[in-house]
């Protein structure tokens, strides 16, 4: 699946070349042009509580959930309108009785569904069931393994669950992959969850960064410091170049931070010069965060509110209820909207005068707000220091920081 708001690792550090890659630093268009992907919570329901959920989610019905004549009438929208790539999730979408037939339809459009889950329903009959509906990928969460997982879901047992789900969906063929929040509780585990990577049937693994939404906002203070974030990035970056060399097609990722990007380019700098300057060209050709959030990310709530991305619930746009998403995506009139469009005008402090900002594009804008109440301040997540983003002052090779802190 394309992402607006993933680092691959594996392709820009490592230099394994993945298929959907060729769609991600390919050059953007005009922002106008370009058409989301977009994450559909089709319930908020979920039979876990997970303390960092986003959503909020718990075993509750929200008021107000979109009917599946509703859903289908969006993902009818969405198709018309061109969007490629429609991503599943919640709350946990599985405890929604319609998914199987909403994702059909979906394929039928030509649409490329994917799942997000937390895996612990997936029993072999459901993963039969995901199979036929032909979702062509299946993103599994993990907080660590075992207890510290369990801890994070509020759930005893759902490690032991989500694993078996997991191999269940790969043993019929569905790519699956792992989706890890990066907080100081799963860092401590990084090598553990690594080899359990390698171990298992997992194709993709993304490292997230913590957003400071729902119940994540709760949990900033278990956020890393810019050193261990660094340290945890040249863990993976390791990693992925191990996989690389041994032909291991396993791609590693991180999400919703693009200043990696820039420090992934300053650490090839100390490397591999020409490789470096490669990868500059390609991430701003991508644009970062450019082409993310209100521009090539949506997200649809399952109340049919309209959101610029699935952690930023706080800022409504538009309703598919009232007028339908192709509407509201190519002529905004939110002013928030807009300016997502042209972000890098509205960037403010060391984001304004980053000499990186075109590669990067300013980071998780709502990571910003929610810690600031600003959403054009800096965003607080930043791996680099003020010397490497000056356009004055030479930086120098990134890891270093984080090999003089550990």
């Amino acid at each position: 699946m394309v992402h607006f708001i993933m680092i691959n690792i594996s392709t820009l550090y490592a230099g394994q070349l993945n298929e959907s890659d060729l769609v991600r630093y390919a050059k953007p268009a005009d922002p106008r042009d370009i058409r989301p992907i977009v994450v559909m919570n089709l319930t908020r329901r979920c039979n876990l509580r997970c303390i960092h959920c986003y959503s909020d989610s718990d075993g509750r019905l929200a008021p107000g959930e979109l009917t599946t004549d509703e859903v289908r009438a969006v993902l009818e929208d969405l198709a018309a309108y061109g969007v490629k790539f429609v991503l599943f999730s919640g709350g946990e979408p599985l405890t929604r009785p319609d998914i199987f037939d909403l994702a059909r339809h979906a394929i039928r459009l030509h649409l490329r569904v994917t799942l997000s889950t937390n895996g612990t329903l997936i029993t072999p009959k459901m993963a039969r069931k995901i199979a036929e509906a032909g979702f062509s990928y299946v993103g599994v969460s993990f907080d660590g393994l075992g207890a510290v997982n369990d801890a994070f879901r509020g759930a005893p047992g759902a490690f032991e669950q989500a694993k078996r789900g997991m191999r269940h969906i790969a043993a019929l063929g569905v790519r699956a992959g792992l989706r890890l929040t990066l907080t100081k509780h799963t860092v401590d585990d990084l090598d553990s969850v690594l080899q359990f990577i390698e171990q298992e049937p997992i194709s993709r693994a993304c490292f997230y960064h913590l957003a400071y939404a729902g119940r994540g906002d709760l949990i900033r203070p278990d956020d890393l410091p810019a050193w261990k974030r660094r340290a945890a990035i040249d863990k993976l970056c390791e990693v992925a170049r191990r996989f690389a060399d041994g032909d291991v097609r396993k791609e590693i990722l991180t999400v919703d931070n693009h200043s990696d990007g820039p420090y992934l380019y300053l650490k090839l700098l100390g490397e591999n010069p020409v490789r470096a300057a490669q990868v500059k060209e390609r991430l701003e050709r991508h644009g970062g965060a450019r082409t993310s959030s209100g521009v090539g990310l949506a997200e649809i709530d399952w109340a049919g509110h309209i959101h610029p991305d699935q952690f930023s619930m706080h800022r409504t746009i538009g309703s598919v209820r009232t007028t339908p998403f192709s509407q509201i995506w190519s002529n905004p009139v939110d002013p928030y909207h807009r300016q997502l469009q042209d972000r890098l005008a509205h960037l403010k402090d060391r984001c304004a005068g980053c000499r990186f900002k075109t590669m990067c594009g300013g980071g998780l804008r709502c990571r910003a707000e929610a810690a600031t109440g600003d959403p054009w301040a800096p965003d607080p997540a930043c791996l680099l220091t003020d010397d490497e983003i000056s356009p004055e002052s030479p930086a120098e090779p990134a890891g270093a920081i984080a090999e003089r802190r550990s």
